[in-house]
């Protein structure tokens, strides 16, 4: 069994978040294969080119995780139709500076869930444009975005709707196949 460090990212800074909730079940049922790191985004300075000269404690912690890792899992919620500020502080950060992003040829998931009908559709779909702009591969089938958020677990975290918890299972085991696959093929020189 190959070992997956996977990255993961979870886009509210709320101690209560629903998206901390989410990520935190998919962590509970992820494979034993997989070894997951969360990447802190809260104390990150907004990022500025006049830092790129610099050496910021912080900016090269969230470097070195992503350069690590094999894979990223974003867990976020929508900020006015986008991608929340923190996340998007974090991408411009380990993209800069220029020539020296650890993004090419990484590999993404994005999972969504928001109080909207739309379950962080615009968040998800921004945030894909960004990572595939950077050369990440993201998996796109299963998409997922989880509407009406706040129904959908309870105040242990656990899952109030069985249809919405074997959807974000079904995701699990999707991403961990296509993990495989990239991995395997990526040894083999080939993608």
């Amino acid at each position: 069994m190959q070992r997956k460090h996977i990255a993961l990212v979870i886009g509210s800074l709320r101690r209560d978040s629903i998206n901390r909730k989410i990520a935190q079940y998919i962590q509970s049922i992820a494979p034993a294969s997989w070894v997951i790191d969360e990447i802190h985004i809260g104390d990150l300075p907004v990022y500025n080119q006049d830092f790129d000269a610099e050496r910021i404690e912080a900016y090269e912690r969230v470097r070195a995780q992503i350069k690590q890792a094999d894979a990223v899992l974003f867990v976020t919620p929508e900020h006015n139709r986008s991608i929340p500020a923190a996340v998007k502080n974090l991408l411009d950060i380990t993209s800069r500076p220029v020539g020296q992003s650890v993004w090419t040829g990484k590999r993404a998931a994005v999972v969504c869930a928001s109080p909207s009908t739309f379950g962080g559709l615009s968040s998800g779909l921004h945030l894909r444009q960004v990572l595939e702009a950077l050369g990440v591969q993201v998996m796109i089938s299963p998409e997922v975005f989880l509407s009406k958020a706040f129904d959908l677990l309870n105040e242990q975290g656990d899952f109030t709707n069985e249809r919405s918890q074997a959807f974000v299972q079904k995701f699990v085991v999707a991403w961990d196949v296509w993990l495989d696959r990239q991995i395997e093929s990526k040894g083999s020189g080939t993608q």
